[in-house]
């Protein structure tokens, strides 16, 4: 069916768009200046993969390689420069940064776009805090360079110069009367009807066959989320360990894990970890999501052998991931990812 929307490239939609884009431009420059100062080296990844990541929810696009005598294998757009940085990391590259294109099927909406750019960054041999110092620095960076004092959407701003609040998700859920840590006695087996029954009592809407992931994640987004990023930025800290595949867990309690999410005007900005080096302990994890996957929706990604070998040869390492379109969005005001896009992808 042919689409009846306005195209985007006609004079006049571009025109609306250009000082967005302008901002864009040189919000992308200012970023390169701070990760130069810092001593970190820009590299480029592959776009196609053997696997594309391996999170349950992730739908990503395949492809078809044909090799010069006729031999065909199915390749993905990675959803995530994740894997192939973590390889430079390995191979002896402590500092690094990407602006990476990437692609996650089934996702389109104010905030979300097939095709995006991440923002990614590694530091060997450095606490995982450290990238909440970095979010702050970046979220300056970026409304100083758009000519803006404050970060905005839908009606909420960001002063970026405010420290982030730090809160724990334990901490966050009790707010609502919700105990977590009691649900995770055992880790690798936590409490699913005790978490049922403090969700509920907090009026949170729980279906029968939701997992205890599945409920974690409700009470995520219809509690402890909204209330994110208001005024100053939120770092959501020490993630349970069942929602944390690929971060370590944390020294002395290992019911949670070295993973934060920063949260900017009730948006989701960033996802960082205190990366796992225990291959054999991440093969466990990627193979437990994948059957997970398969149960649900009847597919699942093969694994990165050469991801696995990497994983064992890095030093601790500390990796986050920031939607660059998002914090754009956030720091010219606009109103919708699209806005601050050169060129979309076909609606």
């Amino acid at each position: 069916m042919e689409s009846t929307q306005t195209p985007w490239w006609r004079a006049d939609v571009l025109a609306d768009r250009r000082p967005f884009l302008a901002a864009r431009g040189r919000i992308v420059a200012a970023i390169r200046g701070f990760f130069a100062e810092r001593d970190f080296v820009e590299v480029e990844t592959p776009i196609l993969q053997r696997s594309p990541g391996n999170e349950v929810h992730l739908s990503a696009f395949a492809t078809e390689r044909i090799a010069p005598d006729g031999a065909r294998d199915r390749l993905y757009l990675h959803t995530s420069p994740e894997f192939a940085c973590k390889k430079l990391v390995a191979g002896g590259v402590p500092r690094l940064f990407t602006l990476a294109r990437v692609f996650r099927n089934g996702e389109r909406s104010r905030l979300h776009h097939p095709e995006f750019t991440m923002l990614e960054w590694y530091r060997a041999n450095e606490p995982y805090e450290v990238l909440i110092e970095d979010c702050s620095a970046l979220m300056r960076v970026a409304a100083a360079a758009a000519g803006m004092n404050v970060l905005g959407f839908d009606g909420e701003t960001v002063d970026p110069a405010a420290p982030v609040e730090r809160v724990t998700v334990a901490e966050a859920c009790l707010r609502h009367g919700i105990d977590l840590l009691a649900t995770l006695g055992d880790p690798d087996r936590p409490d699913r009807e005790m978490l049922v029954a403090m969700a509920r009592a907090a009026g949170v809407r729980v279906a029968e066959d939701d997992t205890w992931s599945d409920v974690f994640t409700r009470i995520l987004v219809d509690r402890v989320e909204p209330a994110l990023g208001r005024g100053r930025a939120s770092a959501l800290t020490e993630y349970p360990a069942p929602e944390a595949a690929l971060a370590r867990r944390k020294p002395g309690d290992p019911r949670v894990a070295e993973r934060f999410e920063l949260f900017a005007c009730g948006v989701e900005l960033a996802n960082a970890f205190g990366e796992l080096t225990d291959a054999d302990e991440q093969r466990r994890r990627f193979t437990a999501d994948m059957d997970e996957k398969q149960r649900r929706y009847g597919d699942r990604y093969p694994l990165d052998e050469d991801l696995l070998a990497a994983v064992a040869a890095m030093p601790p390492t500390s990796g986050i991931a920031l939607g660059l379109d998002r914090l754009v969005m956030l720091s010219t005001g606009a109103r919708r990812i699209e806005d601050v896009l050169w060129a979309p992808v076909a609606a």
